[in-house]
């Protein structure tokens, strides 16, 4: 039976959730909680803090991720989790600086799994507000819409005094909610006609049983287990990238004659021009994936990629004039904007329809691992060429970028047998076997 028409409304609303969930992101995770750890705990110790409280936050929800997502596949519907778990982090942001730091970090620990959890509900709800032709110009939409968020997250910090750190975290979590109620009052689902108990011991175990047997028998979904483990490698570098660029963005400019302060006010510089260029990326990936789709796509990003970090990669060893790095800016923020227009598309390719939220929680765990080991791998690079081999800091950086150059060209390499032909999944469901067509 033909699918209704999907409404204008539904699709903006589903749009400004990406707006919403990335001002969380950049403003809470991104910028201001690590200026607060840094204030309370001291320059020496604030790295340590906040890797720790955010590794055990994402380490948590990297193991919650299949579970949810099985539980949203048995349950009626699925916008009800994305609701709780959005109320669940903003109340926990609205909270933060208000008591003593303990309780701020278990707060963050809270609201950044929460969001994390809301990432995949949201993802699973994709098929909602879009059809087979024009997935990849509304996820792109979200990707470009999103990263305006990150504008109003940085425009905050001229805005309120980021001394005012309870106040800039309340803000936060308003914006977050406003943004996000149209999605929750007009993305409408189709829902599940075979509704079965979400909660309880039982749940979990068969839950837990069912995303094993999934992973133990990858060849029922063709592609799907290559296409986790590819994506692995590149949002990989692409995490720990977004993590480190500010500080060698700041070592370039010290080792080409600028002052450390100068440096940092470059850095600034050089991010607004990547989100600015990731606005107009995710936007034109998206109609680009959908005319030539996800699997091409990608691999024309993970190209670019490639560039992009090989650039970047010289940069720090010649030690080039800083204005290399505006460069590295544009083409990083191009493609961060295609790594997402094209892999959530890919995923449904490869996903059964009934299986939407159990196979996204797949998706997020993969991205949640790489958050932690990214960064782990580039430490400890930096730290052996720095520390242990003596090279300046820049060198050691610049060795540091170099690995994650492999990773995506690993990454390249694995995902190139995986396809994106339309799965039979209906044929699937009566000999185990989907038909590619």
């Amino acid at each position: 039976m033909p699918r209704p028409t999907i409404p204008r409304r539904a699709v903006v609303s589903w749009v400004l959730y990406d707006l919403a969930n990335t001002i969380f992101s950049m403003g809470v995770v991104s910028l201001y909680f690590s200026l607060y750890v840094r204030a309370e705990v001291g320059v020496d110790r604030a790295d340590a803090a906040y890797g720790l409280i955010t590794a055990v936050s994402m380490g948590s929800i990297f193991l919650l991720s299949p579970l949810l997502g099985a539980m949203t596949d048995r349950a009626r519907r699925r916008m009800p989790f994305l609701v709780w778990s959005t109320l669940l982090c903003c109340v926990c942001t609205a909270l933060l600086s208000r008591g003593p730091f303990a309780l701020s970090a278990l707060l963050f620990i809270v609201a950044n799994a929460a969001y994390q959890a809301g990432l995949q509900f949201y993802d699973a709800l994709l098929p909602e507000v879009t059809t087979e032709e024009n997935r990849g110009r509304v996820g792109g939409l979200g990707v470009g819409i999103g990263y305006l968020g990150s504008f109003l997250a940085v425009g905050l910090g001229f805005v309120v005094a980021t001394d005012q750190r309870s106040l800039l975290f309340t803000i936060i979590a308003v914006a977050f909610l406003v943004f996000a109620v149209p999605c929750f009052l007009f993305v409408k689902e189709r829902g599940n006609p075979n509704p079965r108990p979400v909660f309880g011991w039982r749940v979990i175990r068969e839950s837990t049983l069912e995303t094993i047997r999934t992973l133990r028998s990858g060849q029922q979904y063709p592609g799907l287990l290559r296409f986790l483990v590819g994506r692995a490698f590149y949002t990989d570098a692409i995490n720990t990238v977004i993590s480190y660029m500010s500080l060698y963005t700041v070592n370039v400019a010290v080792a080409t004659g600028l002052s450390s302060e100068a440096g940092e006010a470059q850095a600034r510089l050089v991010l607004m021009s990547a989100i600015v260029f990731a606005i107009v990326g995710g936007l034109a990936w998206g109609w680009i994936t959908d005319r030539i789709g996800p699997r091409r796509t990608l691999n024309i990003v993970l190209v670019l990629w490639m560039v992009t970090f090989g650039l970047a990669t010289t940069v720090g060893f010649l030690t080039l004039p800083i204005g290399w790095l505006f460069l590295v800016a544009i083409m990083a923020g191009i493609a961060l904007g295609g790594v997402w227009a094209a892999d959530r598309p890919y995923m449904l390719r490869l996903t059964p329809p009934d299986r939407v939220g159990e196979f996204y929680g797949l998706y997020g765990m993969v991205g949640r691992f790489s958050a932690v080991s990214g960064p782990v791998l580039w430490s400890a690079i930096t730290w052996v060429a720095v520390s242990r081999g003596g090279l300046a800091p820049l060198t050691g950086q610049a060795l540091a970028l170099a690995s994650l150059l492999i990773m995506v060209a690993v990454s390249f390499w694995i995902l190139q047998p995986v396809t994106d032909t339309r799965r039979d999944w209906s044929l699937a469901q009566a000999d185990g076997n989907p038909q590619q067509r």
